[in-house]
């Protein structure tokens, strides 16, 4: 991207290495229809730095550098309705 541009994480969430495994969020009963992956990275981007976003039909990982902004994540958007449903 031209500088000053946010980059766009990257599609790749499916890394093996231990570390990237506790910092991956699972995101379930997502509505997919409707909620794309610049409004998943939107959301989930106040938690931390996201190296990498998959969106699926009906859920996403988001893909974080450590396991703290992946717990805080979790903490805070676990329960929350999202475009008529509950994560």
């Amino acid at each position: 991207p031209a500088p000053g541009t946010p980059a766009m994480a990257s599609n790749v969430t499916n890394k093996t290495d231990p570390r990237s495994l506790n910092s991956r969020v699972f995101i379930g009963n997502l509505n997919t229809l409707v909620v794309k992956k610049s409004d998943v990275e939107a959301i989930f981007a106040k938690y931390g730095k996201i190296v990498g976003c998959s969106v699926h039909k009906g859920f996403a990982f988001v893909q974080y550098v450590n396991e703290r902004n992946a717990r805080a994540a979790v903490a805070g958007e676990d329960g929350r309705m999202i475009a008529g449903q509950v994560l």
